[in-house]
């Protein structure tokens, strides 16, 4: 362990849980999870060499990308600025990194300190020093390393650390029962059982407590626990040390008793006053004899019911929506416990949310509860005060279970709480009632796929539900996980024994009637949500009605703003209320979202017109496309420098928040909002808020281009063109057309493409717009390149370029040039192609126009290809491979870089280069690739495979590549593809299909004008 007394004391690094750095009582700020895992990983080996390589694998394990290694030695040289005298504690060593830190600069060296202290002292007897090390060893304790997340080098140090944890917690355990506790050590103990079910030491030591706390029985009662859990799990039965401990506990060996610590004094309990004695004690309802799931739920109850007692009573409340299943949850608790509370055991639903019925208030509910315990009702006090008197007077001293059901506010339970430590108070409410002091809460959500799936085989029959294990899986989902919405649904198949769950399924995909679906004599989802929505003040009522236009499955504090028309803060308050009456949830901080059901719900809602607090559903709407209109345009402006720059047409456009006006944020915000703007682009086509539709379309086509979803680019882009058509603008039509142009294009619709920018071109000539004349000029000669009519394609991109250089645009520019480039290649005219690519690299280099770059780095070192200049290629490529790694790149050009230098590398004769790339290439998330780009990287690795003497995978990658390009009219990818494969038969002695598929290439080439030299 490093002890270099330079190092400052100040630093703290703590890895044992969450990972912080903090110098001088200041927090640092580490940045993102490369750095925290790289750090983690070089304090985990503190004063070990780490290669870069283990660095990677620690990080990414087997799902590094092709920049890993840039990105761990960032991350370190990131970490050196971050952290004070960073370049001190993380120091480069020949072969990697090693980690330079005194035993105070980290928890996780701390612990391994007191660890060590705790075993010299053990070693001499000094039990009293030997506990202190450990209680403050586990101190430092926060949780699991990056939570057990990481490559498998964190993954085994955080094993190895938990479970060096879990056994100084044993022996810390050991050392207090040999001093004399044992019944305050059962709550704790429970909770490590829980949490390591299998270990026998731990077992052995929760017997040990119980038996010394008086508790015989539990402790044998734990004995049979863990030998059926043993048996069941490994096959196995309890282990010797285990079992001899069972055998002295049966035969109660006085030998296993220690002398407990003196108990405080304690004062006789006070006389109860006058009521007779309880004739019922018990009103607990049945206990669900079906009851599935809610371990977790059950355990933490289970913790908090063993765990030392207050002053007070103990107090659980369980809240959630409706359907949640808060009852049964609290019914299956009480009676787990309900030996324990010997005098009464009482039930009261105090009716919070019952159709048609008022809360009962506090007097009344004290009085029900006292006639529970056989009070008579001459013996009750005429006042209402009195009598929730007396009901406390009444169980003061008494050992009382009370499950108060279906709460609605804290004025109906806080007279009612008994006011001893002996009793247990459970609630359920479908609000948290945070005004309720000294209650432990649980939020109910909804029930894991497992146990939903085990509810469907329990009611259903495990024959049943086996057979269509996709229908079920289905229900599951349509019922959102909800308990209620779930038993509804299984009962009325349970019920109906000819009905195929598949057809349930069916008729519960029409959202429009799910809800009804889910009904049955008199309950329901839609009856259970309708109370909790009647349950809200009419404000809120109309403001969770208007979250149902929201098209996005998140809800921002801003887009709400916008809908309800009021300010942020005003907006997050109404939010957080709902939140509370659990009509929404959240998942992630500062986004609310619907829960399936409930959404279905709001719509409905939405969609009557019985609301005497109706709200402007129209103004709302477009209050809210204006927010997202001009809040997109905003980041799109900001990100993508040199857009043309269109008015919205927004009367009073609404501010951006501030959190938005920087690149990272910007760009945070529409990777994460791309889904809601989509929606909202479709939502306001239905709606005819048609100048919306155009300007979020044009704003939301960058995210869908650069993540690869042109299916959805060419989808939006459509109703992008039928609202400019509905509309009238012919601004707006001409950028609809030319984004619906470039959709067509990425699918390989050329056709389609030429038409689209044909009309585009048409009405920039009509408005005068020399831009959009230079960019459908170009993009027409693009399109016509693909099907192969070089010589009608060349003037057009030539004209293009001409008029762009005119009109100083280098971007734009630059781009067509490449086009430019790859006509000349694909011509056989590869000085041209040269020259053309050369000038693209040169002004994109100029311009810092990175993305692009890669592009002309390609087209350029794709046309040296031509000219059987490799070497020149290389060096190209070898650019355009460093801005991939440092600037990333969408997944086709990547994948076109890393193809083209595996040929080239090939050529060379760097062959295992080669073959790394050509994985690499191949590997590259294939399903983001354009049409185009993936007939052009099959038909380039198939032609690496012939020159490595692999013509079966050769023949397999141009058959790809020919289909996909005869299907869309790729007219010299097909030639090519034909060429490959006519190449390949022959060497596998396919002659004479070969020599077919060699003419019908020669016939295509020619048709082009290639010359034979290029044809290869």
């Amino acid at each position: 362990m490093p002890t270099d007394s330079s190092q400052d004391s100040r630093l703290r690094i703590n890895v044992l849980g969450s990972v912080e750095c903090w110098f001088g009582g200041e927090r640092v700020r580490l940045g993102g999870l490369v750095q925290e895992r790289v750090l983690v990983s070089l304090v985990l080996e503190a004063g070990q060499v780490l290669s870069v390589a283990q660095l990677v694998d620690a990080v990414w394990e087997d799902s590094s990308p092709a920049t890993a290694t840039h990105q761990v030695r960032k991350a370190v040289a990131r970490l050196r600025q971050l952290i004070p005298g960073g370049s001190g504690v993380l120091v480069t060593e020949t072969s990697g990194y090693r980690a330079v830190l005194t035993t105070d600069q980290a928890d996780l060296l701390q612990f391994n300190a007191f660890l060590a202290g705790a075993r010299t002292a053990m070693l001499d007897r000094d039990e009293e020093s030997a506990a202190d090390h450990l209680e403050r060893a586990l101190a430092l304790w926060r949780g699991e390393v990056l939570s057990g997340e990481g490559g498998q080098l964190i993954r085994g140090a955080g094993a190895a650390l938990l479970e060096r944890r879990t056994a100084a917690v044993e022996q810390l355990i050991n050392l207090r029962l040999a001093r004399g506790e044992s019944a305050e050590l059962v709550g704790e103990l429970r909770a490590l059982v829980a949490a390591h079910p299998l270990r026998e030491r731990l077992r052995g030591q929760l017997m040990l407590a119980l038996f010394r706390s008086g508790r015989q029985a539990d402790a044998l009662e734990e004995f049979g626990q863990v030998r059926s859990l043993l048996a069941d799990e490994l096959g196995i039965d309890p282990g010797t040390d285990l079992t001899a401990l069972h055998e002295r506990i049966l035969r109660n060996d006085p030998d296993l008793v220690v002398p407990a610590p003196a108990a405080p004094a304690r004062h006789p309990p006070r006389p109860l006053p006058e009521p007779d004695p309880p004739r019922q004690t018990r009103s607990l309802p049945n206990d669900l004899t079906d009851f599935i799931g809610r371990k977790q739920e059950l355990e933490i109850l289970r913790l908090l019911i063993d765990a030392p007692p207050n002053r007070g009573p103990r107090v659980l409340a369980i809240d959630g929506m409706g359907g949640a299943g808060k009852t049964s949850l609290a019914v299956r608790t009480a009676y787990s416990v309900a030996e324990r509370y010997t005098d009464a055991q009482l039930y009261l639903d105090l009716r919070g949310f019952t159709p048609a019925e008022q809360p009962m208030s506090a007097p009344a509910a004290a009085e029900a509860l006292l006639r529970m315990l056989g009070v008579p009702t001459g013996n009750l006090p005429d006042e209402p005060a009195a009598r929730v008197e007396f009901w406390r007077a009444s169980v003061a001293d008494r050992s009382v279970l009370l499950l108060l059901d279906n709460v609605s506010d804290v004025a109906q339970v806080r007279p009612l709480l008994p006011a001893n430590p002996r009793s247990l108070v459970l609630i359920t409410s479908r609000t948290r009632l945070i005004d309720l002091d000294g209650a432990h809460w649980i939020s109910l959500g909804t029930m894991s796929s497992e146990d939903s799936t085990a509810m469907a085989a329990t009611v259903l029959s495990d024959q049943r539900a086996a057979a269509e294990p996709e229908a079920v899986a289905d229900l599951v989902e349509l019922c959102g996980h909800l308990p209620l919405a779930l038993r509804i649904a299984l009962s009325r198949l349970a019920n109906r024994p000819r009905w195929s769950i598949a057809y349930l399924v069916d008729r519960m995909s029409d959202e429009s009637r799910r809800l009804d679906e889910l009904r049955s004599d008199e309950r329901g989802v839609e009856l259970t949500l309708k109370i909790s929505y009647e349950g809200l003040d009419a404000r809120h009522r109309a403001s969770f009605r208007l979250l149902g236009l929201h098209p996005g499955r998140d809800i921002d504090v801003s887009s709400a703003a916008a809908l309800f028309g009021c300010s942020e803060s005003a907006a997050e308050t109404t939010l957080e209320t709902l939140l509370d009456a659990h009509l929404l949830q959240q998942h992630e901080f500062g986004y609310y979202a619907f829960h399936d059901l409930v959404r279905s719900f709001v719509r409905q809602t939405l969609n009557s017109t019985d609301h005497g607090d109706a709200a402007d559903v129209p103004t709302a709407l477009e209050s809210l496309l204006d927010y997202l209109v001009h809040t997109s345009d905003h980041v799109c402006n900001l990100l993508f420098a040199g857009r043309v720059r269109l008015p919205t047409g927004l009367a009073n456009p609404p501010p951006v928040p501030p959190q938005l006006l920087d690149h990272k944020n910007a760009r945070v915000w529409l990777a994460r909002e791309r889904a809601t703007l989509e929606a909202a682009a479709v939502l306001a086509h239905e709606r005819g808020f048609d100048r919306h539709t155009a300007h979020l379309t044009r704003n939301v086509v960058f995210q869908l281009d650069a993540i690869g979803l042109y299916t959805e680019f060419a989808e939006i882009t459509e109703l992008s063109v039928r609202s400019s058509r509905r509309l009238g603008d012919r601004e707006l039509l001409h950028l609809s057309l030319a984004n619906s142009a470039v959709a067509n294009w990425k699918l390989g619709r050329f056709e389609a493409g030429i038409a689209a920018i044909s009309e585009a071109l048409e009405i920039a000539r009509e408005l005068g717009d020399t831009r959009g004349v230079a960019k459908g000029i170009g993009m027409l000669g693009l399109l016509t390149a693909h099907t192969g009519r070089f010589d009608e394609a060349l003037p057009m991109l030539q004209e293009s370029i001409g008029i762009k250089r005119e009109l100083g645009v280098a971007r734009a520019e630059a781009e067509s040039l490449v086009n430019l480039s790859s006509l000349y290649e694909e011509w056989g005219r590869y000085p041209e192609a040269v020259e053309a690519a050369s000038r693209a690299v040169a002004l994109d280099d100029e311009h810092h126009i990175h993305g692009q770059q890669i592009i002309a780095c390609a087209s350029l070192a794709q046309a040296h290809i031509g000219m059987h200049a490799y070497e020149k290629a290389d060096a190209h490529l070898g650019v355009a491979r460093a801005l991939v790694e440092e600037f990333g790149a969408p997944a086709g050009n990547a994948a076109l870089v890393f193809a083209l230098s595996a040929l080239a590398l090939h050529r060379l004769g760097r062959h295992d280069l080669s073959n790394h790339y050509a994985d690499m290439a191949l590997r590259n998330h294939r399903g983001h690739w354009t049409t185009t780009r993936q007939v052009e990287i099959d038909n380039i690795v198939g032609r690496l495979r012939r020159a490595q003497g692999r013509y079966s995978d050769a023949l397999t990658h141009h058959e790809s590549a020919c289909e996909v390009a005869a299907a869309i009219g790729y007219r010299i990818a097909e030639a090519r593809a034909l060429a490959g494969i006519g190449e390949a038969e022959n060497a596998l002695g396919h002659t004479e299909a070969a020599r077919e598929h060699l003419r019908r290439a020669d016939e295509s080439f020619a048709a082009m004008g290639v010359p034979p030299a290029a044809r290869s």
